[in-house]
């Protein structure tokens, strides 16, 4: 390819990011319908990888569906109005956001772009582990700090050991996977105050809308050090969609932006405008999640089994023997759950799905306790 059809190649792309308007979309107005869960299946209830059990909303399917048509194109301009439409509601400008098919590309490029062997990484314990395992591989040292009794991470454990190990990264996940539990944004605003000047801070917000915590996202505005990662993957139901958005000053962008390009599925697009334009969508379904999930650990706690406080669409439970054992019987009972960590071997997580999994889950859960009294 010779270097004039490389640039403009490389144009082309770069029209992802434009905000140019694009018109006839077949994008449909929100619908206020309550959730549905995905069509009944005669397979195992999946409660093992924090999705949303109800998938994209009725508008955002039905916006998916209507643009297949016109999927032989890349539709760059729709990007930009879905970049343009998330910074408006964020109150943040629009340079300060690209998209991505989902948030895990972004959070690998940090990892590849700001450790190193010479450039450490600080997280939680525990905590998502794909950053703290891609650094690794390059040869940074990963400093794991255990959370706080309460789940929030504990970030003068952190700012501490970003000192020590020269980290280019830290990163708090909030709320946090796989606990669900949260870190006051007073914690959060601490940190900043008080971490090494090199640290850059990654806030993986992919919980949130779950939560009643504020966003941080604001802080993109006013630093050049902090990157929001948002994610459609969970609430918004459309995890195998792949969508996701970074948040940052327009240098870290940039520089994220300097491991590739790749245009983004229209379908994802068109149902993540959709949902973006429901008003009362995010509403529903966090108040739909979090009624089911504190009768769940309601139900826990009353048979003597504690877990952390979450404010997310999972949970982790002490279930007082070995884990990953009994995730193991948990299948067996036709219930799938998540996976214990090795700070905490006798913890499991378990996503929150609709009322009828999670009776499911408590029948499951009755049959593998009683088999081990």
């Amino acid at each position: 390819m010779t270097p004039a059809l490389v640039a403009s190649r490389r144009s082309f792309l770069q029209l992802a990011g434009a905000g140019l308007a694009l018109s006839g979309l077949g994008v449909l107005p929100a619908s206020a319908a309550p959730s549905r869960a995905l069509p009944a299946s005669t397979g195992p209830v999946l409660l093992n990888f924090n999705e949303c059990p109800y998938g994209p909303s009725p508008a955002a399917q039905a916006a998916a569906r209507d643009i297949i048509a016109s999927s032989g194109r890349y539709l760059f301009a729709l990007a930009g109005e879905l970049r343009d439409l998330f910074a408006q509601q964020e109150g943040i400008g629009k340079d300060h956001v690209r998209l991505y098919p989902g948030s895990s590309e972004p959070l690998n490029r940090a990892a590849v772009l700001w450790t190193s062997p010479g450039a450490g990484l600080v997280v939680a314990d525990p905590t998502f582990e794909a950053l703290g395992d891609l650094a690794a591989a390059r040869g940074a040292t990963v400093a794991k700090v255990p959370l706080r009794a309460d789940g929030a991470h504990d970030v003068r454990a952190m700012a501490a050991a970003a000192a020590t190990v020269n980290a280019g990264l830290l990163y708090l996940c909030n709320p946090n996977n796989p606990t669900g539990s949260i870190t006051p944004t007073a914690d959060i605003a601490w940190l900043l105050a008080n971490k090494p000047a090199q640290t850059r801070v990654l806030v993986d917000e992919a919980y949130l809308q779950y939560s009643e915590q504020r966003s941080v996202i604001g802080q993109v505005m006013q630093r050049d050090d902090v990157i929001v990662l948002r994610t459609f993957s969970k609430l918004y139901g459309m995890a195998g969609l792949r969508l996701g958005v970074a948040a940052a000053h327009p240098d870290r962008l940039k520089e994220l932006a300097s491991l590739g390009d790749n245009p983004l599925p229209v379908t994802a697009m068109a149902a993540g405008l959709a949902s973006l334009r429901d008003p009362g969508l995010i509403a529903q379904r966090k108040a739909e999640n979090a009624q089911v999930r504190q009768e769940t650990i309601g139900w826990l706690g009353k048979r003597g089994f504690s877990c952390v406080p979450s404010e997310a669409n999972c949970f982790v439970v002490d279930v007082q023997r070995d884990g990953a054992a009994f995730s193991a019987a948990m299948a067996e009972q036709g219930v799938v759950i998540g996976r214990s960590w090795l700070i905490w071997p006798q913890r499991v997580r378990v996503t929150v799905g609709t009322a009828a999994e999670m009776a499911r889950f408590r029948a499951a859960f009755d049959t593998v306790v009683s088999q081990n009294r």
